[in-house]
């Protein structure tokens, strides 16, 4: 591979043009920092002012992880904390940390939105066109310049999995009515001062429940507003066994063995709940039930309609959602809304919540690739009818990586997956001395291979995008379920279906 120095000149030709500056697109740059072929040269192209990606896009009060912080970490640098989940403010700073201390942040360029990438055959590269943000003017006065042309041999998508800028449209009957603040949780207003407020939260994940404990010690009144009941599962923020192994390991082991210990921990709920259903929500529901005021309805309110990670279990920080139930600051109510008043919600069962703000905690808007057009020697390329060969590769579509963490486990460890896989072709490209790689479905495969999707959960705003990603099918290009698994077929796998030249 021709590895061009980003210090030695002024080009913006690279071996990796990383996209996106969040948990993905900075772990693969320390992958490719650290274990790609000597003398890789790589830059990191992010559209905001501020890495982060998600934890710095999502600022509503209680935003936090809704799975254990210890496999969300990056393995290369385990979280420091003893916490088992964290606040979104911690998990920025942590990656913020994680890219200084790695040397990371030298290589991003922020305010940087990628429009388009093109693939020339004859360069063997991809052709990156770059806007620069901020407005129609720069500070000094002058124009915003035009798209900037970034080179590189390899294309990393970091760029997640939802629409940044276009939140989910929520169909609400008679919205136009409402007289009071309507509030999409993705683009929260700092400024927005909710004391003593009705307030109404349309939903039932991991936003919502986030949210209701978060507010309602300083709102009037809180109402979680749910269509259908969901899986709680309630962990303590500051675990037994974290501070244990705390006092008898070094810091560093510690911090190991509480990675490896949750990844093993989540595997059993999961192995558990798809093999055993009756068992695994018969013990969700003793440890929910415990918690609930005595009034509580469960049948109605708390019994989910589907099993236990058919969707992806909501998480409870020390129980802090049932706490405020149990204050009375917060109530959940299950029912279908028939229209939405000057100063309330009508629902179907006749019952009206007051509500001076509203809360469409309902979802998010499915994107992959960040909205990027992507075309090869010129002709528009789409990139979601194609199969994904091990779930970060598309058919037909050379040098081009992209990151899909799981809907089960920690997002990182996916991502990890993927990162490894591009050094591994990487390093093949260079030892056998071709320049490009693509995955091929060969004509038995055309034949048999049924289409999948990538997750297997069940969400409604989930199901109604699967045709907005690349499909899984079976061998190589099976989704990716098992992290454990995964992270061996990633790192020493086979690599049938990769064409390389």
């Amino acid at each position: 591979m021709d590895a061009k120095s980003e210090a030695s000149s002024n080009s913006l030709d690279f071996d990796v043009v990383i996209i996106g500056a969040g948990v993905s697109g900075i772990n693969a740059a320390y992958r490719v920092q650290n274990e790609a072929p000597a003398g890789t040269s790589y830059v990191i192209l992010e559209s905001r002012d501020a890495i982060g990606g998600t934890w710095d896009l999502w600022r509503y009060p209680g935003i936090r992880s809704d799975s254990d912080v210890f496999t969300f970490s990056f393995g290369w640098n385990p979280w420091p904390g003893r916490e088992s989940l964290a606040s979104g403010g911690k998990i920025k700073q942590y990656m913020v940390e994680s890219a200084q201390q790695a040397g990371i942040d030298k290589h991003i360029r922020l305010g940087h939105k990628v429009v388009s990438a093109n693939w020339s055959p004859d360069e063997k590269c991809w052709e990156v066109m770059a806007q620069q943000q901020g407005g129609g003017e720069h500070h000094d006065g002058q124009a915003t310049p035009p798209p900037q042309l970034f080179r590189g041999r390899f294309v990393f998508l970091g760029t997640g999995y939802y629409d940044y800028q276009e939140p989910l449209a929520s169909t609400i009957p008679g919205i136009d009515k409402f007289g009071g603040r309507l509030i999409n949780p993705q683009h929260w207003p700092q400024d927005y001062d909710y004391a003593d407020k009705e307030m109404v939260i349309i939903g039932s994940g991991a936003t919502a429940i986030s949210i209701v404990p978060a507010v309602a010690n300083k709102v009037k009144h809180v109402t979680m507003l749910q269509r259908s009941p969901s899986w709680y599962l309630t962990l303590n923020q500051y675990g037994r066994i974290a501070r244990l192994l705390a006092i008898i390991f070094p810091d560093r082991m510690a911090r190991r063995l509480n990675r490896y210990r949750w990844m093993i921990q989540t595997q059993i709920l999961l192995f558990v709940s798809r093999n055993m259903p009756a068992v695994a929500g018969g013990l969700l529901r003793l440890l929910t039930s415990l918690q609930l005021p005595k009034d509580a309805d469960w049948k109605r309110d708390f019994q989910p309609r589907y099993g236990p990670w058919d969707q992806r279990l909501c998480v409870v920080m020390d129980g802090d959602l049932f706490a405020a139930l149990r204050s009375r600051q917060a109530s959940v109510v299950t029912d279908h809304i028939d229209t939405v008043t000057e100063d309330g919600i009508v629902l179907k069962s006749g019952q009206v919540l007051k509500a001076d703000v509203i809360v469409a905690a309902t979802g998010i808007r499915l994107k992959f690739g960040g909205g990027i057009r992507f075309s090869a020697n010129g002709a528009p390329v789409d990139l979601t009818d194609r199969f994904a060969w091990k779930q970060c590769m598309l058919q037909d579509v050379p040098n081009l990586v992209f990151s899909f963490g799981y809907a089960e486990n920690s997002w990182t460890l996916g991502a990890d997956c993927a990162a490894t896989v591009m050094l591994r072709v990487m390093r093949e490209l260079q030892r056998q001395r071709l320049t490009w790689a693509a995955p091929r479905v060969d004509a038995s495969e055309t034949k048999t291979m049924v289409p999948r999707p990538l997750w297997r959960l069940t969400s409604t705003y989930l199901e109604n995008m699967t045709s907005v990603f690349p499909k899984g099918g079976t061998g190589e290009w099976r989704p990716r379920w098992y992290p454990f698994f995964d992270f061996w077929a990633a790192s020493w796998g086979g690599m049938k279906g990769l064409a390389m030249e």
